[in-house]
């Protein structure tokens, strides 16, 4: 029966493109390419609603809806939970704290999502998603994956910095290195060919290590 569930559970692959899905959510019915279509999307799913963990971090995407849309980024997120109870508990937070959740919120009830993405993880639970976040490229490909255990709220400083050292990455060709901040130098890509090399010893704009481990600003 485990063996089903994990065949059923496959984890996408960074760098493929994201599976396309119908589903119901919060915000109506979607289909994920139209809605993913020409833009950077971040998806995550949460084990379930009234929850506490979930209600924080469902939360304060909610509070940095603003943030990501200023950067290209849409919001979707999950749970296998009815859209009843969705409706209910979004309707909960926003009378109990303020915080509104906008972004459409998918009723996976069939698991039919989780199971597409790699959500389900028997270890942690047979009937709810862990902590997943996904980041899709506008070209509709994923460019990076977290995964985060029940019991362990995800960190929201990350997912943000993650999110713009790819766009930055993409849009000027380069590596990031541990930590990059905006503003820290990035990561020159390495030489390919003996010439490449001779010219990277040469270079004397670049913070160099050694020709294999090179910085430049950005």
């Amino acid at each position: 029966m485990q063996d089903q569930i994990q065949a059923l559970s496959k984890m996408p692959l960074i760098g493929e493109a994201a599976p396309d899905f119908k589903a119901l959510t919060t915000t109506g019915p979607l289909q994920f390419s139209e809605y993913a279509k020409d833009s950077w999307v971040v998806m995550f799913s949460h084990p379930a609603d009234f929850t506490p963990v979930c209600t924080t971090e469902m939360s304060a995407f909610a509070v940095e809806q603003d943030w990501f849309q200023e950067r290209g980024a849409k919001l979707i997120g999950l749970s296998i939970d009815s859209i009843h109870s969705h409706l209910a508990w979004v309707n909960n937070v926003r009378e109990k704290t303020g915080v509104y959740m906008t972004f459409p919120i998918i009723a996976d009830i069939d698991m039919s999502v989780s199971k597409l993405y790699g959500m389900l993880h028997p270890g942690e639970s047979k009937t709810a998603a862990v902590r997943a976040v996904f980041i899709v490229d506008p070209k509709g490909d994923i460019r990076l994956i977290m995964y985060y255990p029940m019991n362990v709220g995800r960190n929201m400083d990350e997912i943000k910095r993650a999110l713009i050292a790819l766009q930055t990455s993409d849009e000027n060709k380069c590596a990031m290195p541990v930590d990059w901040r905006p503003g820290d130098k990035a990561i020159v890509p390495p030489p390919k060919t003996l010439e490449q090399m001779d010219e990277r010893i040469a270079n004397t704009e670049y913070e160099k290590v050694d020709f294999y481990l090179a910085k430049k600003a950005i």
